[in-house]
């Protein structure tokens, strides 16, 4: 029988990737985006406009699925931005842009598909978070802030929804060579000749240009998320490369002045 994948961030980058690895296999997959756009045609793509902070637009989009009894065996919260800047520099209104997609986005596309889950028996929740959600990013501050947030609040889901048959399981990639660098948006006042980090920010951002365009390919993120997929019990949190599972397994049993010590050799 023909399974289901629901896609958010699905038009570049790891999801996109995802999309591509697994369009001709056995599965039908919602590729869903704010543009609507995906970049090639196939019977078991199906495009859709979403955007995950649109609590109505993501509630129609249920409700659709529930009024043609689609079942989503899959949905995989992949929709997310990055903001960099000194927190100094950032203004309120830039630190509520980054966590509306990528804290409050993901609970809301979570909250509205929940009882759709509950109703069909059972599914499994898939969260693109990152390894900077465990390692804390200078000049990323808010970035790492988001992504530690919606992993504390999958596992804690992960308990209430424990009963119904739904599992969550949270992806860690490490520095991964998409068009999320390019994308980045900087702080207005980042640049600034007046601010007082502007050396170490462009430092600090150059290194990680450097690495995320040396990185890991999504499609090693794809085949993770897909592993777990096929997998009859998801693993929590998932880290798909072993030196980034080495990093953060570190970072779970080293003195904090320590780990303090090593990301400011390497950012700060």
């Amino acid at each position: 029988m023909q399974k289901t994948i629901f896609i958010t961030g699905a038009s570049t980058g790891i999801g996109l990737s995802l999309a591509e690895m697994y369009q001709n296999a056995d599965y039908k997959i919602y590729a869903a985006s704010r543009s609507g756009f995906f970049p090639n045609e196939n019977k078991n793509i199906i495009p859709i406009k979403l955007d995950v902070n649109d609590k109505k637009n993501v509630s129609d989009v249920v409700e659709k699925f529930l009024s043609e009894k689609e079942k989503i065996d899959v949905l995989v919260c992949n929709a997310g931005n990055g903001i960099a800047g000194a927190a100094e520099d950032m203004t309120l209104d830039e630190v509520r842009y980054q966590m509306e997609t990528n804290f409050f986005g993901n609970v809301n596309t979570i909250q509205q598909f929940l009882p759709l889950l509950r109703q069909q028996g059972g599914g499994k929740i898939i969260i693109t978070t990152s390894v900077a959600g465990v390692v804390p990013i200078p000049f990323q501050s808010v970035y790492s802030a988001s992504k530690a947030a919606i992993m504390m609040f999958a596992e804690a889901v992960a308990l209430e929804i424990k009963p119904y048959n739904i599992q969550i399981c949270c992806i860690l990639p490490g520095d991964t060579k998409t068009n999320f660098t390019a994308a980045r948006v900087f702080a207005k006042n980042s640049k600034s000749e007046n601010s007082p980090y502007k050396a170490r920010f462009e430092k600090s951002i150059s290194k990680m240009e450097h690495d995320e365009q040396n990185g890991m390919l999504p499609e090693i993120i794809a085949r993770a998320i897909f592993k777990q997929i096929k997998r009859k019990k998801m693993r929590l949190r998932v880290v798909p490369r072993l030196d980034y599972k080495f990093i953060c397994r570190a970072f779970g049993v080293l003195p904090t002045r320590v780990k303090m010590w090593i990301v400011g050799l390497l950012y700060a």
